[in-house]
């Protein structure tokens, strides 16, 4: 086993080596009231001033695990340390570590100090310790025993898993234990929340920054990039992922004036009662069309839309709403709207995909609504909204569930409105390359 080089001896020295080892000069300039610096968080982490602290940073705009991979790659390399990454899933634990794959590449890299090229896991090094993305579950975050623990996104994490890594942590060959907890905080009462209770409770040391900490010329974030994501993002997601103001499950998850600028009377009033069938417009040749479909179960509503896409805002031509029928009816309803409106085909498939394939004519593309991906559709969807591109009829239900959704009710625990899943999964399709999903 090779001997430890000296580690950096303070904040100086350790901004010097990572600059001149690893390319990367971590912005170091508070913009906003109450806001740390990202280069405070990271060397009060590096030189572990507390034994636990806790990240809080804008999403894709903060540099949060850009930071945190920067920071596992520092301690394993400077100090010697044991180093486990643990992501909001496995996937993420596994977008950190390649993070640092890349710094290797540099030519002033020290490559002496690994034992083997880094593979998508692990980082191994010539002193005995090792740098690892862990799964997420219990049974991975329960082998290793690091001295730093640096957990990403938070917020997406179960907190028994969270907790089970926690436990593991222990200081060894002189380096001191030290976890960070690192996210956006997304949610009104998920694990980021927690996390930030027992902050409070247990004087952990609170590091919160925005993109203005990170933004040019004081940091690496382009000026372009800020106002791209602002178009990407809901309303309600900026000011609480983007703006770190709290997020509140009551809060309308979509701009009221957004909702009403989407549903335009001029198009048709409707009820969108149940079994009314609303059609605004006839297929039209050479026109481009997307369905989609959200079941019923128990005593949930299957609604059926379809979006005229080749005009600017898209446009709903085709809407069902109808009640819990045997599976053969409804799915019988969804091919009628497939045939009589050629184009791709979406619908929900979570639970449901071998008993819906049974039955189904159309070849529409079935989609788990389950995790970050279903976070991620529903984003996409009421952005696109906010934006203004697409509009649909005044259909009262559909108006009524939009305007009235709570972020608990789409990001939380509450009950997804029907219009909107049904809607959200037209949209993917409409955003989506057309592949093998037509009738």
């Amino acid at each position: 086993m090779t001997a430890r080089p000296r580690p950096p001896a303070n904040d100086d020295e350790l901004r010097e080596w990572v600059r001149a080892l690893w390319g990367v000069t971590i912005p170091s300039v508070q913009v906003c009231p109450n806001h740390a610096t990202p280069w405070q968080a990271f060397a009060d982490a590096f030189f572990a001033r507390s034994p636990v602290t806790v990240w809080k940073a804008s999403r894709g705009l903060g540099g949060k695990t850009f930071l945190l991979a920067l920071l596992g790659l520092c301690e394993a390399s400077f100090l010697g340390a044991d180093v486990s990454i643990l992501g909001g899933s496995g996937e993420q634990s596994e977008r950190v570590h390649r993070y640092t794959s890349n710094w290797w590449n540099l030519e002033t890299a020290p490559r002496s100090a690994l034992s083997g090229e880094p593979t998508t896991k692990t980082t191994r090094f010539v002193y005995g310790n090792e740098m690892r993305a862990l799964m997420a579950s219990t049974r991975s975050v329960r082998g290793p025993h690091p001295q730093r623990l640096r957990n990403d996104e938070v917020d997406e994490m179960d907190l028994m898993i969270l907790d089970a890594a926690t436990g593991q942590t222990m200081a060894g060959h002189g380096v001191a234990a030290q976890t960070v907890y690192s996210s956006t905080h997304q949610y009104a009462d998920g694990t980021m929340t927690e996390i930030l209770t027992r902050a409070a409770e247990r004087g952990w040391p609170l590091y919160e920054w925005c993109y203005r900490e990170t933004l040019q010329p004081h940091g690496w974030l382009d000026p372009a990039e800020v106002e791209r994501k602002r178009l990407e993002m809901t309303f309600a997601m900026w000011n609480a992922e983007v703006e770190l103001q709290e997020p509140s499950p009551e809060a309308r998850v979509i701009d009221s004036e957004k909702v009403k600028a989407t549903f335009l009377r001029d198009l048709g009033v409707f009820e969108g009662a149940a079994g009314q069938y609303i059609e605004t417009e006839e297929p039209q040749p050479g026109a481009k069309y997307v369905t989609g479909a959200d079941w019923a179960r128990k005593q949930d509503w299957t609604i059926i839309v379809t979006l005229r896409t080749d005009c600017k805002p898209a446009r709903l031509v085709a809407f069902e709403r109808r009640g819990r029928e045997p599976w053969p009816a409804m799915v019988e309803r969804f091919d009628k709207r497939m045939e009589r409106y050629r184009g791709q085909g979406r619908h929900d498939g979570t639970g449901v995909g071998d008993v819906v394939a049974g039955y189904m004519r159309s070849h529409a593309e079935p989609e788990l609504m389950v995790g970050r991906a279903r976070a991620d559709l529903l984003t996409e969807y009421i952005a696109a909204v906010e934006r203004g591109d697409l509009v649909c009829p005044f259909i009262r239900c559909a108006e009524v569930e939009h305007r009235l959704a709570s972020h608990e009710d789409v990001y939380g625990k509450g009950h997804l409105p029907d219009t909107i899943a049904a809607l959200a999964l037209a949209w993917k399709s409409a955003s989506t390359p057309p592949g093998r999903i037509h009738f």
